[in-house]
Protein backbone atom coordinates (compact mmCIF):
# COMPACT_ATOMS: atom_id res chain seq x y z
CA UNK A 1 0.00 0.00 0.00
CA UNK A 2 0.88 3.39 -0.52
CA UNK A 3 1.13 6.13 1.73
CA UNK A 4 0.96 9.28 2.56
CA UNK A 5 2.01 11.42 5.21
CA UNK A 6 0.16 14.73 6.05
CA UNK A 7 1.62 17.45 8.71
CA UNK A 8 -0.15 21.14 9.36
CA UNK A 9 2.67 23.49 10.42
CA UNK A 10 2.89 26.90 12.07
CA UNK A 11 5.70 28.36 13.41
CA UNK A 12 7.51 24.50 13.85
CA UNK A 13 11.32 25.63 12.98
CA UNK A 14 12.47 24.38 16.58
CA UNK A 15 10.58 20.84 15.82
CA UNK A 16 10.11 20.14 12.07
CA UNK A 17 13.38 18.57 11.50
CA UNK A 18 12.99 15.46 14.21
CA UNK A 19 9.67 14.73 12.67
CA UNK A 20 11.39 14.52 9.11
CA UNK A 21 14.70 12.86 9.97
CA UNK A 22 11.90 9.56 11.13
CA UNK A 23 10.15 9.43 8.07
CA UNK A 24 11.28 7.23 5.71
CA UNK A 25 12.09 8.76 2.54
CA UNK A 26 10.25 7.06 0.04
CA UNK A 27 6.72 8.00 2.26
CA UNK A 28 4.99 11.17 0.00
CA UNK A 29 4.79 13.60 2.61
CA UNK A 30 2.41 16.57 2.50
CA UNK A 31 3.10 19.96 4.66
CA UNK A 32 0.20 22.42 4.91
CA UNK A 33 1.81 25.23 6.67
CA UNK A 34 0.82 28.62 7.88
CA UNK A 35 3.84 29.62 9.02
CA UNK A 36 5.81 33.25 9.57
CA UNK A 37 9.03 31.30 10.40
CA UNK A 38 11.70 29.97 8.52
CA UNK A 39 9.57 26.45 8.75
CA UNK A 40 8.73 25.93 5.19
CA UNK A 41 12.32 26.41 4.45
CA UNK A 42 13.53 23.97 7.14
CA UNK A 43 11.06 21.57 5.42
CA UNK A 44 12.24 22.07 1.82
CA UNK A 45 16.16 21.76 2.70
CA UNK A 46 16.05 18.88 4.58
CA UNK A 47 13.44 16.62 2.18
CA UNK A 48 12.80 17.99 -0.70
CA UNK A 49 12.40 14.58 -1.65
CA UNK A 50 8.76 12.95 -2.13
CA UNK A 51 7.12 16.51 0.06
CA UNK A 52 5.03 19.37 -1.56
CA UNK A 53 4.45 22.60 0.93
CA UNK A 54 1.02 23.83 0.68
CA UNK A 55 0.93 27.34 1.89
CA UNK A 56 -2.17 27.92 3.82
CA UNK A 57 -4.15 30.82 5.46
CA UNK A 58 -4.01 30.73 9.18
CA UNK A 59 -7.85 28.54 9.85
CA UNK A 60 -8.17 25.08 11.64
CA UNK A 61 -6.08 22.26 12.13
CA UNK A 62 -9.15 20.35 10.99
CA UNK A 63 -8.91 22.37 7.44
CA UNK A 64 -5.24 21.77 6.92
CA UNK A 65 -5.64 18.41 7.66
CA UNK A 66 -8.71 18.46 4.85
CA UNK A 67 -6.87 20.06 2.33
CA UNK A 68 -3.72 17.78 2.60
CA UNK A 69 -5.35 14.39 2.78
CA UNK A 70 -7.00 15.69 -0.37
CA UNK A 71 -3.73 16.88 -2.25
CA UNK A 72 -2.63 13.34 -1.46
CA UNK A 73 -2.10 10.28 -3.33
CA UNK A 74 -1.56 7.32 -1.02
CA UNK A 75 -3.96 4.73 -0.37
CA UNK A 76 -3.33 5.22 3.43
CA UNK A 77 -3.36 8.81 5.13
CA UNK A 78 -0.94 9.22 7.85
CA UNK A 79 -1.45 12.44 10.52
CA UNK A 80 0.57 13.37 12.18
CA UNK A 81 1.94 16.68 13.84
CA UNK A 82 4.95 18.78 13.35
CA UNK A 83 5.90 18.19 17.01
CA UNK A 84 6.76 14.27 17.34
CA UNK A 85 8.64 12.20 15.75
CA UNK A 86 7.55 8.48 14.14
CA UNK A 87 9.25 5.28 16.20
CA UNK A 88 11.44 3.61 14.60
CA UNK A 89 9.62 0.57 13.71
CA UNK A 90 6.11 2.47 13.28
CA UNK A 91 5.42 2.06 9.41
CA UNK A 92 6.48 -1.41 9.35
CA UNK A 93 3.80 -1.68 12.05
CA UNK A 94 1.27 -0.17 10.28
CA UNK A 95 1.69 -2.12 7.00
CA UNK A 96 1.69 -5.45 9.30
CA UNK A 97 -1.74 -4.59 10.79
CA UNK A 98 -3.66 -4.30 7.77
CA UNK A 99 -7.33 -4.80 8.80
CA UNK A 100 -8.68 -1.60 9.36
CA UNK A 101 -10.53 0.77 8.24
CA UNK A 102 -8.77 3.74 10.40
CA UNK A 103 -5.80 2.92 13.00
CA UNK A 104 -4.59 5.30 15.71
CA UNK A 105 -2.00 4.58 17.99
CA UNK A 106 0.42 6.08 21.51
CA UNK A 107 1.77 9.27 21.96
CA UNK A 108 4.56 8.96 24.68
CA UNK A 109 7.38 10.60 26.09
CA UNK A 110 10.91 9.96 25.95
CA UNK A 111 11.69 12.84 28.69
CA UNK A 112 9.66 15.27 30.00
CA UNK A 113 6.26 14.18 31.62
CA UNK A 114 6.24 10.25 30.87
CA UNK A 115 3.99 9.63 33.43
CA UNK A 116 0.97 11.72 32.07
CA UNK A 117 1.64 10.32 28.71
CA UNK A 118 1.23 6.84 29.97
CA UNK A 119 -2.05 7.54 31.48
CA UNK A 120 -3.42 9.09 28.40
CA UNK A 121 -2.78 5.68 27.41
CA UNK A 122 -4.40 3.65 30.01
CA UNK A 123 -7.38 6.13 29.24
CA UNK A 124 -6.74 5.34 25.30
CA UNK A 125 -6.71 1.17 26.03
CA UNK A 126 -9.75 1.53 28.67
CA UNK A 127 -11.89 3.49 25.91
CA UNK A 128 -11.42 0.90 23.30
CA UNK A 129 -11.20 -2.33 25.29
CA UNK A 130 -13.98 -1.59 27.44
CA UNK A 131 -16.56 0.67 25.27
CA UNK A 132 -15.36 -0.15 21.54
CA UNK A 133 -14.16 3.54 21.16
CA UNK A 134 -10.54 4.39 19.33
CA UNK A 135 -9.68 7.30 21.02
CA UNK A 136 -7.85 9.16 18.47
CA UNK A 137 -4.82 11.62 18.68
CA UNK A 138 -3.96 13.70 15.80
CA UNK A 139 -0.38 12.91 16.38
CA UNK A 140 -0.86 9.35 15.10
CA UNK A 141 -3.79 8.37 13.19
CA UNK A 142 -4.18 6.47 10.21
CA UNK A 143 -7.24 6.59 7.48
CA UNK A 144 -7.81 4.59 4.64
CA UNK A 145 -8.57 6.75 1.88
CA UNK A 146 -11.77 4.84 0.73
CA UNK A 147 -12.97 5.30 4.36
CA UNK A 148 -12.03 8.95 4.37
CA UNK A 149 -13.86 9.70 1.53
CA UNK A 150 -16.76 7.55 2.58
CA UNK A 151 -16.78 9.62 5.64
CA UNK A 152 -16.31 12.74 4.45
CA UNK A 153 -13.37 13.47 5.96
CA UNK A 154 -12.87 15.93 8.90
CA UNK A 155 -15.52 18.18 10.63
CA UNK A 156 -13.64 21.88 9.15
CA UNK A 157 -15.61 23.87 11.36
CA UNK A 158 -14.28 21.75 14.86
CA UNK A 159 -11.31 23.81 16.03
CA UNK A 160 -9.69 21.08 18.42
CA UNK A 161 -10.78 17.46 18.81
CA UNK A 162 -11.13 17.37 14.98
CA UNK A 163 -9.35 13.68 15.01
CA UNK A 164 -10.93 12.22 17.61
CA UNK A 165 -14.22 13.19 16.47
CA UNK A 166 -13.57 11.60 12.97
CA UNK A 167 -12.49 8.48 14.68
CA UNK A 168 -15.95 8.45 16.74
CA UNK A 169 -18.20 9.03 13.40
CA UNK A 170 -16.62 6.31 11.81
CA UNK A 171 -16.74 3.80 14.38
CA UNK A 172 -20.48 5.06 14.98
CA UNK A 173 -21.42 4.42 11.19
CA UNK A 174 -19.57 1.07 11.19
CA UNK A 175 -16.45 1.29 9.88
CA UNK A 176 -13.63 -0.38 10.92
CA UNK A 177 -11.56 1.99 13.90
CA UNK A 178 -9.02 -0.06 15.74
CA UNK A 179 -6.81 1.30 18.13
CA UNK A 180 -2.95 -0.25 18.52
CA UNK A 181 -0.68 0.98 21.63
CA UNK A 182 2.74 -0.63 20.13
CA UNK A 183 1.84 1.87 17.14
CA UNK A 184 4.08 4.71 18.53
CA UNK A 185 4.98 8.28 17.75
CA UNK A 186 7.01 10.29 20.80
CA UNK A 187 6.64 13.63 21.88
CA UNK A 188 8.93 16.18 22.21
CA UNK A 189 7.20 19.52 22.82
CA UNK A 190 4.61 19.42 25.90
CA UNK A 191 2.72 23.19 26.11
CA UNK A 192 -0.40 21.53 26.42
CA UNK A 193 0.83 19.69 29.60
CA UNK A 194 2.94 22.73 31.05
CA UNK A 195 -0.13 25.21 30.26
CA UNK A 196 -2.01 23.04 32.92
CA UNK A 197 -2.43 18.96 33.28
CA UNK A 198 -6.15 19.15 35.12
CA UNK A 199 -7.45 22.09 32.37
CA UNK A 200 -6.45 19.11 29.27
CA UNK A 201 -8.35 16.47 31.02
CA UNK A 202 -11.69 17.90 32.25
CA UNK A 203 -11.46 20.07 28.50
CA UNK A 204 -10.59 16.39 26.64
CA UNK A 205 -13.02 14.75 28.57
CA UNK A 206 -16.40 16.82 28.28
CA UNK A 207 -15.69 17.86 24.46
CA UNK A 208 -15.11 14.12 23.69
CA UNK A 209 -18.32 12.79 25.66
CA UNK A 210 -20.30 15.31 24.17
CA UNK A 211 -18.68 14.52 20.53
CA UNK A 212 -19.59 11.08 20.93
CA UNK A 213 -23.27 11.64 21.50
CA UNK A 214 -23.78 13.82 18.71
CA UNK A 215 -20.84 12.88 15.91
CA UNK A 216 -23.18 10.88 13.91
CA UNK A 217 -25.05 14.36 12.80
CA UNK A 218 -24.52 15.98 10.48
CA UNK A 219 -24.57 19.00 11.85
CA UNK A 220 -22.59 19.46 15.08
CA UNK A 221 -24.02 21.70 18.01
CA UNK A 222 -22.12 25.29 17.74
CA UNK A 223 -21.53 25.24 20.95
CA UNK A 224 -18.28 22.39 19.69
CA UNK A 225 -17.09 24.61 17.18
CA UNK A 226 -15.62 26.77 19.65
CA UNK A 227 -12.44 25.40 20.75
CA UNK A 228 -13.21 26.97 24.42
CA UNK A 229 -9.80 28.33 24.89
CA UNK A 230 -7.90 25.42 23.83
CA UNK A 231 -5.36 27.15 21.69
CA UNK A 232 -4.96 30.28 23.84
CA UNK A 233 -1.35 28.69 25.06
CA UNK A 234 -0.20 27.74 21.31
CA UNK A 235 2.57 30.46 21.48
CA UNK A 236 3.82 29.29 25.06
CA UNK A 237 7.78 29.26 24.92
CA UNK A 238 9.04 25.46 24.77
CA UNK A 239 12.60 26.04 25.28
CA UNK A 240 13.17 23.89 27.99
CA UNK A 241 11.47 21.08 26.31
CA UNK A 242 13.56 18.12 25.08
Amino acid sequence: MSISVIVPTRNEARNISHLLESLPPELELIVCDASTDATPEIVSRLRARNTHILRMPAGSVAQARQVGALASTGDVLVFTDADVEFDAHYFDRLRANAVWDGLCGAKLSRDLFRRDYALMLAAQRIAYQRLGIAGASGSNMAVTRRAFMAMGGFREQLWCNEDTELFMRGGRLGFRMRFDEELIVWARDHRRLRSGRMAKIVHSLVRNCLLYLTCPRRDLPRLLEDDWGYWKHSEVDASNDA
